[in-house]
């Protein structure tokens, strides 16, 4: 009877890669979403009340039931409708499709004619 496999030790293991489930946008913030600075140039935190702006994120990964967003886009959404997450020590937010408002994409089709 010949032995089993060994098992790898957790320390052998490298990181496990990460792939988004149904229809889940895993997206790096921009740094609007933290401080930012008013236009006279004070710093308004993060906790501010910014109940009525929208920030920018650039989509690392799409889940694959999403139709309308492709990695390296930039979405438009609020920030309080994702969820935050670590992964290998950058922060990023996890979104569903239907949370983002606008896609910003240097892909040649479904342009609307506004250019960011």
């Amino acid at each position: 009877m010949s032995d089993p496999a060994p098992l790898r030790s957790a320390d052998a293991d490298p990181k496990p890669s990460i792939r988004m489930t149904a229809d889940r946008l895993l997206v790096n913030p921009s740094l609007e979403a933290g401080e930012r600075k008013s236009r006279s140039g004070i710093l308004i935190p993060a906790t501010a009340n910014v109940d009525r702006r929208l920030v920018w994120a650039e989509v690392v990964q799409v889940g694959p039931t999403v139709r309308n967003v492709e990695e390296g886009d930039q979405v438009l959404f609020a920030p309080d409708a994702g969820y935050e997450v670590e992964i290998r020590g950058d922060e990023y937010l996890i979104l569903r499709e239907r949370d983002v408002h606008a896609v910003a994409s240097r892909r040649d089709t479904g342009r609307t004619g506004l250019y960011l």
